[in-house]
């Protein structure tokens, strides 16, 4: 059964409609389709991504992406939602409804009452990224949505070019990804890696493990910040770089440490090689 219970136009332009169940097909892609149903990598025209809260939304319309249709309960459309109303035009669906039926949506009610479908861009190649960078920072097999959107707000905060990231690394549109980045992934450069890190150096980049081992050197050693143009690669939370991905970079730094604690937390990490190791 449709569950469209009736039809509104807001200001005579943008088409509102409000819901009475969380089935209706127009709303599917908020309320029952998975991260990976969202993410067709194999038909990346049709891909979608979520968007949360004014701020984020905002943020991804400034970068260019390009809205298929908003959520948001009744009170926020004359309040939070209005101004992203106003820039989306007029052809744009707002779906509404009331906050019991929608707070029925894992998370909503920490979105501030708007949600947004946006179509997911083709990502650049690498030698696009890449191109006159002078910082790059790879994300390896990294799987944890919270970090990796702590680790995209980190990189745009701290004048990082461009982020690539191997294929076992978690997608940095995801849901729980934008919002915890608070839209930086909307802000840097980035793309999927699809061949041996050490082929960076034909991109005219040196690159950097972060890892801890016998011969590394600290994160603060001169020679790496007189490099002009230094690839960062950054670990898995739990087993860190394979000895394989560390044996084919040219560089092997650490962070030192005290009171014998042995690691930071990869987005933690990431922060400090970020600042440390930015371009003087």
């Amino acid at each position: 059964m449709p569950c469209v219970s009736f039809s509104f136009v807001l200001h005579h332009t943008m088409p509102i409609i409000e819901i009475s169940s969380l089935t209706d097909p127009g709303i599917d892609v908020y309320s029952s389709l998975t991260e990976r149903q969202l993410q067709k990598r194999l038909d990346p025209e049709n891909s979608i991504f979520i968007a949360e809260s004014p701020r984020v939304i905002n943020v991804a319309l400034d970068a260019g992406y390009h809205p298929l249709s908003l959520l948001c309960e009744r009170r926020h459309i004359e309040g939070d939602a209005a101004g992203i109303i106003r820039r989306c035009g007029s052809n744009l669906p707002v779906y509404t409804g009331t906050r019991e039926l929608l707070a029925e949506l894992t998370g909503y009610a920490l979105t501030r009452g708007v949600l947004c479908a946006m179509r997911r861009p083709q990502p650049p190649s690498a030698e696009e990224v890449c191109r006159n960078s002078r910082r790059i920072v790879v994300i390896d097999g990294v799987t944890d949505t919270t970090n990796i959107g702590a680790i995209f707000r980190s990189a745009a905060a701290l004048g990082i070019d461009g982020v690539l990231l191997t294929p076992t690394s978690c997608d940095p549109l995801n849901r729980r990804s934008v919002r915890v980045s608070m839209g930086s992934v909307f802000l840097v450069p980035w793309t999927w890696l699809d061949r041996p890190i050490d082929s960076l150096n034909e991109l005219g980049l040196r690159t950097v493990a972060m890892a801890l081992t016998d011969d590394s050197i600290p994160i603060d050693d001169p020679i790496l910040a007189a490099e002009p143009r230094l690839a960062m690669v950054m670990g898995t939370e739990g087993d860190g770089l394979s000895q394989e991905t560390i044996a084919s970079t040219d560089y092997v730094a650490r962070i030192p440490m005290s009171h014998n604690v042995d690691s930071l937390n990869v987005a933690a990490a990431a922060a400090v090689a970020f600042w440390q190791l930015r371009p003087k």
